[in-house]
């Protein structure tokens, strides 16, 4: 038995309960991973409110780094390994868990298990996002909102790194600080300031080749209107809820931009992209381009505060959960 949480309706944070589930031998193909840290993401939120479907009942997380601990046949891991994922299965909310060993990836020497289960979904979140969904290049001027979120706070670094000039918008003077820490070269404090004006002003005038909207509602309209003609709008979450829906005819007043709605899981579809893209994550973290700090760790029985804190804007940087 192992204890795992899991809902049985979607909703607050008060579906979620810490329960002893059965953990079978890891069949053809699948190793049992026992956990030592759990990223949480605020996609996490979305499973559980129901945002996005579940089946029911349901597991909860998509990210953790643990040890091998038993082997199907066939997989290609041994007893002891270290292993991280983030694009596996729904349910890293547990002690422990069996996963397909094709979509687990090494953890490399010299790297803790609860930053690889920081930065494995965060990281590969910013790698695709600006490596492959828009390659930002050196010199280029981008906006990330929520800049002092887990992933906002890996990709000003990231941008940092190879030159781009990343602004980020905050809603506090102390999260503009974290993220000027963080590689932001320019910050807005959206609560204070107006984000489409500001950005005129940093850039002389200019507006911008790309936007990263994880916010969704509340920057939509912001995001649309900081873009040069034929900008790319990357709209890759809804933290604030859904955006509005959109004509197209908006699309071409604003200078036939172009939009695009990614997920990680299309861009990490086989094994060689998924490890590949979490090479280059760790890479950058073992390089010293990019710091994870963790700024909170709950225990796994501690889960429904932490999606409180999340959900509330209490939380900066990563968090982890504690089995």
């Amino acid at each position: 038995m192992v204890k795992a949480v899991r809902i049985h309706a979607t909703g607050g944070p008060e579906v979620m309960s810490l329960e002893d589930l059965p953990l079978d031998a890891p069949g053809p193909g699948m190793v049992t991973v026992r956990h030592e840290a759990v990223g949480l993401n605020y996609i996490d939120t979305y499973h559980r409110s129901g945002l996005y479907p579940v089946e029911l009942p349901s597991g909860l997380g998509l990210e953790a780094a643990g040890v091998v601990e038993a082997v199907g046949e066939g997989a290609e891991f041994a007893v002891g390994d270290r292993v991280a994922y983030c694009a596996a299965s729904i349910g890293a909310y547990s002690e422990a868990l069996n996963l397909p060993a094709a979509r687990l990836v090494p953890v490399p020497d010299g790297m803790a298990a609860d930053t690889a289960a920081a930065v494995s979904l965060k990281g590969a979140t910013c790698e695709y996002l600006l490596q492959r969904t828009y390659p930002l290049a050196a010199g280029e001027y981008c906006l990330f909102h929520a800049a002092a979120g887990g992933v906002g706070l890996i990709f000003g670094q990231w941008a940092k790194a190879i030159g781009a000039i990343a602004i980020g918008t905050v809603s506090t003077a102390e999260k503009a600080e974290l993220a000027l820490a963080n590689g932001y070269q320019h910050v807005i404090n959206y609560s204070e300031e107006d984000v489409v004006a500001r950005v005129m002003e940093i850039t002389d005038g200019a507006k911008l080749p790309v936007v990263y909207d994880g916010v969704g509602k509340d920057t939509f309209e912001q995001s649309l209107d900081c873009l040069r003609p034929r900008g790319l709008m990357v709209s890759f979450g809804n933290a604030s809820g859904s955006p509005p829906p959109l004509e197209l005819s908006t699309l071409s007043a604003k200078g036939s931009l172009f939009i695009t709605r990614p997920t990680l899981f299309s861009y990490v579809l086989n094994t060689a992209e998924l490890r590949q893209c979490l090479a280059d994550v760790y890479q950058r973290v073992l390089g010293g381009d990019v710091c994870i700090d963790i700024k909170q760790r709950y225990p796994l029985a501690e889960v429904q505060q932490a999606h409180r804190d999340l959900e509330a804007r209490k939380t900066t940087g990563s968090t982890v959960l504690l089995p």
